[in-house]
């Protein structure tokens, strides 16, 4: 399975997330807020959070899972948190993980404000790794 990285297709495009440091260990993804990020109160919608931690963990379970002959993998379940709010500035979210076996894996994913230095979300997000990357998406026969 190819991955596509081109952070300015489909939904990153749209949102704005920037690729800072990608890797199976780790990944690092950064957003600019603005008015599109916001919900009716002026704060970031909580959906912008959730976005955040299922790419940054996306990215790095299926970087790791093709370093281990797997197809990929998948995000099966994001349970995220919210502490703080924002209105305007940087998230960045710093994804590591947790949990890493043969069929599935666990990454936390840290949101922050990185001029605050202030912890404003975590997720959870658990990973199916990918044996044939046919299944996804119903496209196996």
């Amino acid at each position: 399975m190819e991955m596509k990285n081109d952070s300015h297709e489909g939904l990153f495009g749209l949102i704005g997330i920037e690729y800072e440091e990608v890797g199976p260990d780790r990944c690092v993804l950064t957003l600019d807020v603005d008015e599109r990020h916001l919900q009716p109160y002026g704060l970031v919608h909580g959906g912008i959070y959730c976005v955040l931690a299922e790419t940054a963990a996306s990215v790095g379970a299926a970087v790791y899972a093709m370093e281990h002959d797997m197809a990929g993998a998948v995000g099966v379940s994001n349970s995220t948190d919210f502490y703080r709010s924002m209105r305007q500035g940087t998230i960045r979210a710093v994804a590591t993980p947790i949990h890493r076996g043969r069929s599935q894996q666990v990454w936390q994913v840290e949101m922050s404000d990185p001029v605050e230095d202030r912890l404003v979300s975590r997720a959870q997000v658990r990973l199916h790794n990918l044996a044939d990357s046919a299944v996804i998406g119903g496209t196996s026969g």
